[in-house]
């Protein structure tokens, strides 16, 4: 399982890199996949959608008409749902959406789809993703010289460049992340990843 490793102009160097078949060369599993996918995006869900209930609502608490004898059905408040302006029955409520899988699940998902990514020859590996200029146009110059301009591009990098944050800020379909807080959905939704050679080290340990 051997890259070739780029440079930050996005050119190709003579040097080679050989990627753990651990991570990036094992049998994809696709519910692992899903099930970690579903957890990531239902946590991002705010769950503050609420509808008034009978309790929440103002107004009378008289008795409408009595119980019995007026031939109509019973009906004990005007805050019933069958008024207009009165409550909603079953409606959302305040809730955390969010649910918790296993820590190995959640491993073998990226596991998955590192090696997905491989098989389809979407990862590149750069020597370094530190960037000496600040203009945007040299970094799409960049995108452009690993044919990746216009994709939506993952970047994995060992620390937090400012100038790259900065030059990348304009760009929508660019996403920077930290080997050490990588997750299932960036790496699948991305139709390319960029890892920083030396965060290969962060990713290994971050798998075993």
């Amino acid at each position: 399982m051997e890259l070739s490793i780029y440079n930050n102009k996005g050119e190709k160097t003579s040097k080679k890199i050989i990627l753990d078949n651990e991570i990036f060369g094992v049998e994809p599993h696709k519910h692992s996949v899903y099930l970690d996918v579903r957890s990531i995006l239902a946590s991002r869900r705010r769950g503050t959608h609420k509808t008034k209930s009978k309790a929440d609502l103002s107004g009378s608490t008289r008795k409408l008409r009595k119980q019995k004898g007026s031939g109509f059905a019973r009906v004990g408040s005007i805050k019933s749902p069958i008024f207009r302006g009165g409550a909603r029955v079953f409606g959302p409520v305040v809730r955390d959406y969010s649910f918790k899988i296993n820590k190995k699940v959640k491993v073998l998902a990226r596991k998955s789809v590192f090696s997905q990514k491989f098989l389809s020859n979407d990862i590149f590996i750069v020597d370094s993703l530190e960037f000496n200029s600040l203009k945007t146009k040299n970094f799409v110059n960049f995108l452009s010289n690993l044919s990746v301009e216009g994709k939506k591009v993952l970047m994995i990098t060992f620390d937090l460049y400012m100038n790259l944050s900065l030059c990348t800020r304009n760009i929508s379909k660019v996403v920077v992340s930290l080997g050490s807080s990588i997750n299932t959905y960036d790496l699948l939704n991305a139709d390319k990843i960029l890892i920083e050679e030396k965060v290969l080290d962060t990713i290994s340990s971050a798998h075993k």
